[in-house]
């Protein structure tokens, strides 16, 4: 396997496909820079948050990128810790978002890192859901949060659920420019119906597969001096490895000043009370933090004059 893309466009913001010859195994390596670091810095996140945030920014990409879909796939957590919420999605389109909801101040944790889901989101469930459209049926896969990482927690959901076979590794880290970069591997199982090898030789290179990804260290995967192909060659060379075209992601946000509209008409007269400042409403993205004002003259286009504060 060669390595001619340039170091220029290689580093950051895409899906690597992949597939490994000896086995047929198919998998997913993604590589995030600048598409993560945004929605990691648009809030003032604490360093904990953002690197859960980011893994699920980072697993999003990964997943969406291993199903066939039009619209958006989601992964949201919920729980009773000093992480109330954490919701990340991306499109099949490659655009991603996110944001985290958490207790402010942050209370003090000690060692996170060793176990952030306890620490950080406590006890609560995680929902993984694919969205197509109004026109079509939502599908849903909830699962209780249990693990140390959210990687445990992804591969208790794919031992609950017959839609999706797989073995994730995930990695998220600021670099020595104190920028966020995230890195994931995904390996995921062919059908029986489409595996060449007997089941006994399956399962046998499924799991010297996962032991070969294991391997991978988390510095390795946001290494942004070891290119992908690099990488991939490193852990299955031995097997063989094929790479196919590279999908681009990037941080996209859905808000614009109709949707932000649309949401102010729907609130009350005391809420709307509430929120005015000056004779005017500010609206906040939680995704992008872009803040949308809306002054007195809006606000009686939005709404009848009786419900103007």
């Amino acid at each position: 396997m060669t390595d001619s893309t340039s170091t220029a466009s290689r580093l950051d913001d895409f899906i690597q496909p992949f597939k490994i010859e000896a086995s047929g195994l198919h998998g997913r390596l993604v590589r995030l820079g600048p598409a993560l670091h945004q929605p990691l810095t648009s809030q003032d996140y604490p360093d904990s948050v953002a690197t859960l945030l980011g893994e699920c920014l980072t697993l999003s990409a990964g997943l969406a990128a291993a199903l066939k879909f039009d619209g958006t796939f989601s992964v949201q957590a919920k729980g009773d810790g000093p992480v109330r919420m954490i919701v990340a999605d991306a499109t099949n389109a490659g655009a991603i978002r996110g944001y985290a909801q958490f207790k402010d101040p942050m209370p003090i944790l000690g060692d996170v890192l060793s176990a952030p889901i306890p620490r950080l989101l406590g006890a609560g469930y995680m929902a993984f859901t694919v969205d197509q459209g109004p026109d079509t049926e939502r599908y849903q896969g909830i699962v209780d949060i249990e693990g140390a990482t959210l990687g445990d927690c992804v591969h208790h959901y794919f031992q609950t659920s017959d839609q999706f076979a797989a073995a994730v590794k995930i990695s998220v880290a600021r670099d020595a420019d104190g920028c966020w970069r995230g890195g994931a591997l995904i390996l995921q199982r062919s059908p029986e119906d489409e595996n060449p090898l007997t089941q006994d030789d399956a399962e046998e290179a499924w799991r010297h597969a996962v032991i070969l990804m294991g391997s991978c260290t988390l510095a390795e995967m946001v290494d942004p001096l070891l290119s992908a192909n690099q990488l991939l060659f490193r852990l299955f060379h031995e097997d063989g490895v094929r790479v196919f075209d590279r999908s681009p992601i990037a941080f996209a946000c859905k808000c614009t000043p109709e949707r932000m509209a649309a949401a102010v008409a729907m609130l009350t007269l005391e809420e709307l009370r509430e929120m005015t400042i000056d004779g005017a409403v500010t609206v906040t993205c939680q995704f992008c933090n872009a803040g949308h004002v809306f002054d007195g003259a809006a606000l009686r286009d939005l709404r009848s004059s009786d419900a103007v504060p």
